[in-house]
């Protein structure tokens, strides 16, 4: 089941690095960005194909990066959190992007090749197994990618960044987690599950997978924000079923339909290892 999960999610990130190529003005991504905690500032310094209108947060505004530091993003896509943060480390730090799907790669290097960044490189990989060393990374963030992986991996995921991060290093997480429990009708719409809704972990889950995993003094902050605004983006399936790589049947649930604030939240996670 898991490598069904995997699957379909690559696949529509995949469709979605590639509509990025089109010439349609997507007017709603800046506006999804600025809800979710980027500054004008930072959207105008990103290539026109940076920004996909897909986090759920700017985990690295509160990353605290630190100039010469090398800083790993889990679940990389077109690039918008390594590019900010390749120009915080600076020509002596390294900004790493893992995302395990090619045309989100090709795309992110792109973007980097635009922005003229030499401190910034991508790894395909799935975030569960990073191929870097243990103990080589300052601090680690993510942004709106942990929810995509399926349950019988998440743990993973967290054993991996602790296995990864320096000590004394940093994790900031940007990602959606349920609010109460998912009913079957959201948890198996698989555009639900692409659109970072219906593979979201509860908070106490969450808490659970990072205390597994070794970490302590973990800081979770819901920032109320309104997760209906991805309706309006032009990249993200707007019905129950996600076009290419859906798979499956309609669900009764209807994105256009649902209140994704009642049933989940964006929230922000801080770390010290």
């Amino acid at each position: 089941m898991s490598d069904d999960t995997y699957n379909l999610v690559q696949s529509r990130y995949s469709d979605i690095a590639k509509q990025s190529n089109n010439t349609q003005q997507h007017d709603k991504e800046e506006d999804i960005a600025r809800a979710f905690g980027y500054s004008a500032e930072d959207l105008s310094s990103l290539p026109e194909k940076t920004n996909l209108g897909l986090s759920c947060g700017n985990p690295v505004g509160f990353a605290n990066v630190k100039e010469g530091e090398t800083v790993l993003d889990l679940g990389s896509g077109s690039g918008i959190d390594v590019l900010l943060v390749a120009r915080k480390v600076g020509p002596n730090g390294q900004a790493i992007g893992v995302d395990m799907t090619k045309s989100m790669i090709k795309l992110a290097e792109k973007n980097i090749q635009n922005a003229e960044l030499s401190n910034a490189r991508f790894i395909e990989a799935n975030i569960n197994s990073i191929p870097l060393p243990d103990s080589s990374v300052d601090c680690i963030i993510s942004n709106c990618v942990i929810n995509l992986v399926p349950a019988t991996d998440k743990a993973a995921v967290f054993r991996e960044i602790a296995r990864l991060l320096k000590s004394g290093g940093r994790v900031a997480i940007s990602d959606i987690l349920a609010r109460k429990p998912l009913p079957d009708h959201i948890t198996k719409n698989m555009a639900l599950y692409v659109g970072c809704v219906a593979g979201a972990s509860q908070v106490g889950k969450y808490e659970g997978y990072l205390r597994q995993a070794g970490f302590e003094g973990v800081v979770i902050v819901d920032a109320m924000s309104d997760l209906n605004l991805y309706k309006g983006s032009s990249y993200l399936p707007q019905s129950s079923c996600c076009g290419s790589g859906c798979g499956g049947k309609e669900t009764s649930s209807d994105i256009a339909e649902l209140d994704f604030n009642e049933w989940v939240g964006q929230l922000s996670s801080s770390i010290l290892a």
